[in-house]
């Protein structure tokens, strides 16, 4: 049948199947007794790392972050703490201005964040459970970041599903891992298969939910370096410019953004790039954001309880890992604002914001090849008259619809449209014409494949879908649909009502 814009062939099935997603959017050898902290086999060399900028004015609602204790953090000559004092640790020093003021081989860290008048921090201590959705006062929905610094315990059932349902629901969360083999209570789970395990085996999302899984190594030295760029938070936050890190017996991640197309690496191993060999990364989840580090050495300020062997790697000059977990911390507690894994104080409003969404309005908002937007009869669109039609036309040709959307920061986000597709090939086996859903950056990379969709996937009537588009939150990126067609035998794909709801 032929279409009032352009000829097209009518066929008699129709209808189909359709996918997107949109969204605008971070020791001890093996076998041995624990000796020596921070995965350290060779004692980092002190150094100065360069200073924080100045404080910012303090927040009306400090960031609450939560240091975990109940994982063995301080097994063997570990002394992953901020301070003895807990849960609070303004009980040993309520104005610190030195990271002895508080005693932990991470108080360095804490410190550095109370200092600025922006934190309210407190620390899980050792014999409680990590609970969300609680009436605790030291339960996730209360805070804005949970901070795991090397657990050497498994976590429950339960508390895998606290933590994920955190982070899902706005929280950020900081996974600090260790070399393989770092077992420090002897209980057969050194940090790295912790992580791994909330990751692969919680009743939330067990299908890569970050984005990354932690390599099973040990790499005894290296001073990996960061990423060129004058725009990632983390990268440029308001504590410095990061520009590396050190390993002192450590692990890295490997990136897999086609589970999660927000997870990127930030800092590298010497020699590797890409989806391999990051010691930094950081993704997102949900509403929520995800930070890894590989190693323990970096967190290390050289001070802690009596009798643990500790090292400076706070200070090491070959790294900048004070800006790093200081900005990374920032980035991670601005997740949700000051409403931590609730999502209660969110600024989010709920709307749909999606420009002419059911195409009623014409070749308008959407930018799309000539006659995609159309009231052509020749295909009905699923309500009123307009629809984007793209192929139909039976020869070699490309068509292309995309709007750009920015996902607002903290929101939850969801994806709705219905597709229809018909053919006139006859094949059962071939995907001679294609429909592929895509989301891009504003470069125009892509930064996902969503879907691919075909002439196998012909089907009677229109197709709801509907995709979680919360990975994006916090950015813009473009939402693309491109039609291809072979040389013969057309294709149409139709879409209409589309919908990005965000809440």
């Amino acid at each position: 049948m032929l279409g009032s814009r352009r000829p097209r062939r009518r066929v008699a099935c129709a209808a189909a199947v359709f996918g997107m997603l949109l969204a605008g959017v971070t020791a001890a050898q093996a076998g041995a007794t624990p000796a020596m902290t921070g995965s350290q086999a060779d004692a980092a060399p002190t150094g100065t790392a360069p200073q924080a900028h100045a404080a910012p004015a303090a927040l009306a609602t400090p960031h609450r972050v939560l240091f975990d204790n109940t994982k063995a953090e301080t097994a063997g000559n570990a002394d992953w703490i901020i301070g003895t004092s807990q849960p609070d640790p303004l009980g040993q020093k309520a104005n610190p201005t030195a990271e002895t003021d508080w005693t932990g081989a991470i108080s360095a860290w804490g410190v550095g964040l109370q200092k600025t008048g922006n934190y309210s921090l407190k620390t899980l201590p050792a014999g409680n459970t990590i609970t969300y959705g609680t009436s605790s006062a030291l339960d996730l929905k209360n805070f804005d970041t949970f901070v795991l610094p090397e657990p050497n315990v498994l976590l429950s059932a339960a508390e895998k599903t606290a933590v994920m349902t955190f982070v899902k629901n706005g929280g950020g969360l900081f996974l600090i891992s260790d070399h393989n083999g770092a077992d420090r209570n002897n209980d057969g789970a050194d940090a790295l298969k912790v992580i791994n395990d909330v990751m692969t085996n919680n009743s939330v999302d067990s299908t890569d939910p970050f984005g990354f899984s932690v390599d099973v190594l040990n790499i005894a030295t290296d001073n990996p370096k960061a990423i060129t760029s004058s725009t990632d938070p983390v990268i440029n936050g308001s504590f410095g410019k990061v520009g590396g890190s050190i390993i002192r017996n450590g692990t890295t991640a490997t990136l897999k953004p086609a589970d999660n197309p927000a997870v990127k690496g930030l800092v590298y191993r010497t020699g590797y790039s890409g989806n391999t060999g990051a010691f930094f990364a950081t993704s997102t989840f949900g509403s929520g954001r995800v930070a890894f580090w590989g190693d323990s050495s970096p967190i290390d300020d050289g001070t802690g309880q009596p009798g643990n062997t500790l090292y400076n790697g706070w200070d090491d000059p070959a790294g900048t890992d004070a800006a790093l977990a200081l900005n990374a911390t920032e980035w991670l507690s601005g997740a949700s604002g000051s409403s931590g894994g609730d999502g209660g104080g969110t600024t989010c409003t709920a709307a749909q914001i999606l420009g002419n969404p059911g195409f009623e309005s014409g070749d308008t908002t959407w930018t799309a090849s000539a006659g995609v937007i159309t009231n052509d009869p020749a295909e009905p669109a699923r309500t009123g008259t307009y629809k984007a039609w793209l192929g139909g036309y039976g020869t070699a040709h490309t068509d292309t619809l995309s709007q750009t959307v920015t996902i607002p920061t903290g929101c939850a986000a969801t994806l709705r449209l219905y597709l229809h597709i018909d053919t006139a090939e006859t094949t059962t086996t071939s995907a001679y014409d294609t429909l592929k859903v895509q989301v891009l950056n504003s470069a125009g990379t892509v930064l996902s494949t969503l879907g691919t969709y075909s002439n196998l996937d012909a089907a009677s009537g229109y197709a709801l879908k509907t995709y979680n588009l919360g990975a994006y939150a916090g950015q813009s990126v473009k939402v693309q649909l491109t039609g291809t067609e072979g040389s013969k035998l057309e294709t149409s794909f139709v879409v209409d009502d589309t919908a990005l709801s965000v809440s």
